[in-house]
């Protein structure tokens, strides 16, 4: 399967995808990745402005289809709250990222996790998508917490301060509202956790896409 990624969104996630999907396959495989507009993607995201961004991500689709790809992702969770208006314009195969997370949780056994991100994703626990398992937010907290999520996805580094207010967060999810793990549901979350040990169980979101992602290549 030759995929598109549409990426950008920010860049260091973008990067991660690409590195983690070239660990994950293991060896050649056909990768075409397109660069979309991040702050476009912010503003549409945050006006739930859903059927504008879907025409975004159609043309970036509509290069990559014609780039030869069979089939597309792409790499930001927060990018897929038009994921539904965008499948409809698809030419080909949108594979979700959030869609594999509840079935990943359960095989786990997992019954509620902890949700940091964006705003949306945080304010509708994963665009209302985790039918088998609970989920619990800082619901006081979400808008700073988006709002400095987002300005890290943007900058693409993550500040001392940033790193220790994301920690935290996590920290009281489990200690307080009964996380028995924290979702990374930002892909660009992995600039604030990797190389750290919170003190409690991290899943990022973009580490099962990537699996299917992967497992579609191989197969």
């Amino acid at each position: 399967m030759h995929l598109g990624l549409i990426g950008g969104i920010g860049v260091a996630a973008t990067v991660v995808y690409y590195q983690r999907l070239t660990a994950a396959v293991g060896g050649p495989f056909d990768l075409t990745i397109e660069h979309a507009d991040v702050q476009a993607l912010i503003r549409n995201n945050l006006a739930d402005d859903r059927n504008t961004q879907a025409r975004i991500y159609a043309r970036h689709i509509d290069r990559l289809a014609r780039a030869g790809c069979d089939a597309v992702a792409i790499t930001s969770l927060g990018g897929h709250f038009c994921f539904d208006e965008t499948e409809a314009l698809s030419p080909v195969p949108l594979i979700s990222a959030v869609e594999p997370l509840d079935a990943f949780f359960a095989a786990q056994g997992i019954g509620c996790v902890g949700l940091l991100g964006t705003r949306v994703v945080m304010h509708t626990r994963l665009y209302g998508q985790l039918t088998r398992t609970g989920s619990v937010v800082l619901d006081d907290e979400a808008d700073h917490l988006g709002q400095t999520y987002q300005n890290m996805a943007v900058a693409g580094h993550c500040t001392t301060d940033q790193r220790a207010l994301f920690i935290d967060a996590g920290r009281r999810m489990v200690h307080d509202l009964g996380a028995e793990a924290i979702v990374l549901a930002g892909t660009d979350l992995n600039l604030a956790f990797d190389g750290q040990d919170p003190g409690y169980p991290v899943i990022d979101a973009l580490d099962v896409h990537v699996a299917e992602l992967a497992r579609l290549i191989k197969a």
